[in-house]
């Protein structure tokens, strides 16, 4: 079956401000690749190259990062979404404006999965479904849109549950067989209390019509990056499936699983799983600690750091301090001037300074 890609990265990501305020989240980069990256590269190992991007906040910078999709392997389209008006609305949008003529997958541009879709993809075509949808067991469902099932069937889907039916959370990858049947479902839904078109209602039109909807099991681990805390999280996963590659000069000592990127100085002490990108340089008084990501071109010229996210050319400069659970923002600079010890944790947003 010859399928479409539709990848959504309009959001303008709320709950990652402040470093938000200055990039789409999509645009974060994770072990020297945006997070929107992710999704794509699964869709074209997955056998699909031809791929909608919908883009709204900051669409400019996303255009620009991605381009027409030639590096990936791919043909890129934009969609532009104005109004951010949900899931829904975004494949809507890509039907709307022509790009959507065939079956397609629509995967959320801030959703990583550590296994793929192309199990899930074979059988979504084998069983000829109309819709398609992964599930995940998830600690906290009320984050999520959920399913219930009754004798393994898929009977009812509900966004973000204020109160406990189920913990099988759906996962932001979404595959439908008939364009036109999307647009007549879409035409019979109105705006949720969150003023927004909801996938979960457009997928149970489906169910309650009589439709063949599938659903697989996710195996492995899935993260939905909408948070500091989730963010980091999906760092420490891709860290942990990384392997050892050396590739930069290394004069101090690296023990353990990293990644040294072309171009980067490693002086000081690194101990894995970490990633050190391309140009960056790690000084002599600096030692890089498990779960940390620096990303291109960044300098950590003293100080420790331990389960973080130091984004492109970043300067740390933090004498005897600690540095933990932090994100770092694209040039932004922390440098200490007096002896501080201890731990410490921040969350900047790009071009920040903070000296003490």
């Amino acid at each position: 079956m010859d399928l479409k890609g539709l990848v959504l990265a309009a959001g303008e990501g709320s709950r990652l401000r402040p470093t938000t305020f200055s990039r789409p989240k999509h645009l974060i980069s994770l072990l020297g690749k945006p997070m929107i990256w992710y999704p794509i590269n699964d869709l074209i190992t997955s056998g699909i190259d031809d791929i909608g991007i919908v883009v709204g906040y900051f669409r400019d910078l996303i255009r620009e990062a991605l381009g027409d999709g030639s590096k990936f392997g791919a043909r890129l389209t934009y969609i532009e979404q104005e109004k951010r008006l949900g899931i829904a609305h975004a494949i809507h949008l890509a039907i709307e404006q022509g790009f959507i003529d065939k079956p397609f997958v629509a995967y959320l541009g801030d959703n990583i999965l550590s296994s793929g879709i192309k199990r899930h993809l074979k059988m979504f075509v084998e069983r000829q479904s109309d819709v398609y949808v992964l599930l995940c067991r998830v600690k906290d469902p009320s984050k999520f849109g959920v399913a219930i099932m009754r004798n393994g069937k898929l009977k009812e889907l509900i966004e973000k549950p204020r109160e406990f039916v189920s913990d099988m959370a759906v996962v932001g990858v979404y595959m439908f067989r008939d364009p036109d049947l999307v647009e007549k479902a879409y035409r019979t839904l109105k705006p949720s209390w969150r003023g927004e078109y909801e996938i979960t209602e457009l997928i149970q039109w489906f169910i309650d019509n009589g439709y063949v909807v599938d659903y697989g099991i996710v195996t492995g681990w899935w993260k939905d990056i909408g948070t500091y805390e989730g963010l980091l999280e999906a760092l420490y996963l891709l860290l942990d499936n990384a392997s050892e590659r050396v590739e930069g000069e290394v004069r101090g000592e690296v023990i353990g699983r990293v990644i040294v990127e072309r171009g980067a100085l490693v002086e000081g002490k690194v101990y894995g799983p970490a990633y050190i990108g391309e140009s960056v340089v790690v000084g002599k008084n600096a030692m890089i600690e498990h779960f940390v990501s620096i990303e291109k071109g960044a300098k950590v010229l003293s100080g420790s750091i331990t389960r973080s996210l130091i984004l492109d050319e970043s300067v740390m400069d933090i004498g005897a301090l600690r540095l933990v659970d932090s994100v770092i923002g694209t040039k932004s600079t922390i440098k200490a001037r007096r002896d501080v010890h201890g731990e410490a944790r921040f969350i900047i947003s790009d071009y920040s300074t903070i000296e003490f």
